[in-house]
């Protein structure tokens, strides 16, 4: 018997379904929106106006151009709609554009507010004008290597979201075009300069700033220029790569030819100061052989703001979020080492709350115990100076053998994941490079010792990468646990990866490409038929994004049935909830703070006994079909408080979190009058150090299994 909600939603369009691509711009415009919060630090503030660029960096080189892909390579009513919702996506980033427009404008009055100032090279004083060129004559200038357009010559290969100055020069003979790369990959972008005379506070001048203020100098003489002016201008790449190229080439030539063909790339963004002359503006889009599909986007005189990440750390504290301190885990601490904490019970850990740190000390301990015989271990993105990869290779040293399964395919860390499996190898582990056609994205560690004649395992699953820089910024959880079941389905899973032939059975994990889909779907079924007999049941999904359309439309049906669904999603949902006979009862917020939420994170109240998993795999069809990912089950009582604790922190959030809604209009969560303002992020690093949590409601998934009255929700 078909299911009614689905025979229901067969006669419907995809109104139901928000694009994936406008909902992650509504996540983007929850971070500008943070960055519009006066109340917030004004650098803080600064800074997310970087997060904002950098993510809309990526969402070009991603997402709008798998749009432009699908309009080139499809046809009739499919083309008509990716060129419907490209119009909608390009109709939406000029709109953000203006809003950052405004917030910068904002931000920069409230820095100088603190005597902080940001000039341009026209506001320059006689002894400023002084320094900024002496500074560009002596720093700037040797990085320079500005090229002139001439008749005839081939086109300059430009770097993907370098940031450019398109320069006009005005000769007695001819008006000429140069472009120059800005080097804020070798300087910073942003460089202090003494204060006017009589005045106290700082200063600070763009690096383009100054390549403005001393542009004849640029060409060294040769030219007889009578006046120069230039604009900012940056190029956004599909970053999509190819990978099929030559049956004999190994993987890494493979990925290195890629990466190559990366840099020449259709562009898919051109981004520009709407000062820049439309003729100068025409003459470049002829050039560089912009399309009609590609995006043509006016902004103000600063692009690659990006930058504002890195802007300096003036000193007063009042201008940046306090730091959080690490909050100690007394049981490891004290105990004689961490595999006998891990023995004696499981450990669950909550980056950055916790310290990474203790996950090195793992593998640092593994590495000289004399009882350890091996360690294995996944690696999709590690940190620049990683001591991950150091306690690897000295295991290896002290006779273990490793196993380090790299993803070459992570996206954007390509070549770094090429240097380090050759570092890898080099130190003498063996590294594999997953299964053809499947990205490894999970985010497996287990450790094989000898322990009175049998191999046992110390096993580690979380949901986020070994990269002890992500975990000072990224929410994750990782649990560290001495369960030999959970422990011998890892060694499965890479047996898998090394023989990918072999089909494991699994009766604990859930793994991609396997068994995610089909036990996640089984769980969100006996939910659907618990809520038929009229029990209690409800469930809560917390992940990155929700866009898989199979498992909307299960959710869609557990809805109708009177599953309570609350979703904590950060990034994309698909999902539109509280439509009228479809999704009423599902409510969804999102979160975005000083840490980005990246758990994954899936609690289902099974009649009063709730299941937790943790893991690495989001609710996208990629990650269920195309790639290998685990969600491990959460069996210690201590570690599935302290999940549902935090989780019912963050659903009561009234600070931070948004509403998801089918307008996406991202409102705040209503606070009501009288209760206490709850900050989720703050207030679950005072419930791990002190135990204590705020006044909240009791959690749903607490509630006894009773029968619900007909008519009314629980």
């Amino acid at each position: 018997m078909s299911s009614p909600i689905k025979t229901r939603l067969a006669d419907l369009d995809d109104s139901l379904f928000v694009p994936r691509e406008l909902s992650w711009l509504s996540f983007n415009s929850r971070v500008l929106q943070e960055a519009a919060d006066e109340k917030a630090p004004e650098v803080q503030r600064l800074r997310y106006l970087g997060i904002f660029s950098n993510n809309l960096d990526e969402f070009f080189r991603v997402r709008v151009a798998e749009v432009l892909r699908l309009i080139s390579m499809s046809s009739g009513g499919t083309r008509q709609s990716a060129k419907e919702l490209l119009a909608a996506i390009q109709a939406e980033v000029v709109s953000q554009q203006h809003d950052f427009e405004g917030v910068y404008a904002s931000v920069m009055k409230a820095l100088q507010a603190r005597r902080i100032h940001m000039i341009n090279e026209r506001q320059l004083e006689p002894n400023q004008a002084e320094f900024v060129q002496d500074y560009f004559n002596k720093t700037v200038l040797p990085e320079l290597d500005p090229i002139l357009f001439a008749e005839g010559s081939p086109i300059p290969v430009l770097n993907d979201e370098s940031l450019y100055l398109a320069v006009e020069i005005n000769t007695k003979k001819k008006q000429r075009v140069a472009v120059v790369e800005v080097p804020t990959d070798r300087m910073n972008r942003f460089v202090e300069i003494p204060r006017r005379k009589g005045n106290s506070g700082r200063v600070f001048i763009a690096l383009d700033n100054v390549i403005r203020a001393c542009l004849p100098q640029m060409f060294r003489g040769v030219l007889n220029i009578g006046s120069t002016s230039a604009y900012c201008f940056k190029f956004s790449r599909d970053a999509e790569l190819e990978l099929d190229v030559g049956i004999m080439e190994s993987l890494i030539e493979k990925m290195a030819s890629s990466l190559k063909q990366r840099q020449k790339a259709d562009a898919v963004r051109f981004v520009y100061d709407a000062q820049m002359p439309s003729s100068l503006r025409d003459f470049l889009a002829s050039k560089f052989s912009l399309g009609r599909y590609d995006s043509l986007i006016p902004g103000g005189r600063y692009h690659n703001s990006k930058d504002f990440i890195a802007f300096p750390r003036l000193g007063p504290r009042y201008l940046e979020l306090r730091p959080l301190p690490n909050v100690p885990v007394s049981r490891i601490d004290e105990s004689d080492n961490i595999l006998s904490a891990i023995r004696a019970k499981d450990v669950l850990l909550y980056y950055p709350y916790h310290s990474f740190d203790y996950l090195i000390d793992l593998l640092k301990t593994a590495a000289v115990d004399p009882d350890v015989d091996s360690i294995k271990i996944c690696l999709y993105r590690v940190a620049s100076e990683s001591r991950v990869v150091d306690a690897l290779l000295n295991a290896v040293h002290n006779g273990k053998r490793v196993l380090a399964v790299v993803e070459l395919a992570a996206r954007f860390d390509e070549q770094a994941n090429i240097h380090w499996a050759q570092r890898l190898t080099e130190g003498g582990i063996e590294v594999k490079f997953g299964v053809p056609g499947l990205k490894v994205h999970s985010k497996l560690l287990l450790i094989q010792r000898r322990e009175n004649g049998q191999q046992r395992f110390y096993t580690h699953v979380g949901s986020g990468n070994f990269n002890e820089k992500t975990a000072r910024l990224y929410t994750d959880f990782s649990l560290m646990t001495y369960d030999q079941d959970l422990g011998r389905e890892v060694y499965d899973v890479f047996d898998f990866l090394r023989y990918n032939y072999r089909r494991p059975q699994y009766k604990h994990l859930l793994v991609s490409p396997h068994s995610s889909r089909s036990g996640l779907e089984k769980m969100i079924d006996t939910e659907i038929a618990n809520a038929r007999k009229g029990l209690r049941a409800a469930m809560t999904l917390k992940c990155n994004n929700l866009v898989d359309r199979e498992l909307a439309m299960k959710l869609y049906e557990a809805s109708n049935a009177g599953v309570e669904i609350r979703l904590i999603i950060r990034g994309m949902c698909s999902l539109q909830p509280g439509v009228k006979g479809i999704s009423e009862n599902i409510e969804a917020i999102s979160i975005v703070d000083r840490y980005l939420e990246h758990p994954r994170v899936y609690v289902f109240y099974n009649a009063g006994e709730p299941r937790y998993y943790i893991g690495s795999a989001d609710l996208m069809t990629r990650n269920l079909d195309y790639r290998v990912e685990v969600l491990c089950p959460i069996y210690d009582p201590d570690a599935r408080m302290m999940i549902q604790d935090i989780l019912d922190m963050q659903w009561h959030d009234n600070v931070k979190a948004r509403v998801l809604d089918r307008a996406q209009s991202n409102e705040s969560v209503p606070r009501r009058v009288k209760s206490a303002a709850i900050r989720s992020q703050e207030s679950i690093h005072s419930y791990l150090s002190t135990g204590k949590k705020p006044r909240i409601p009791r959690s749903n998934m607490l509630l006894p299994p009773k029968q619900r009255k007909k008519g009314k929700k629980d």
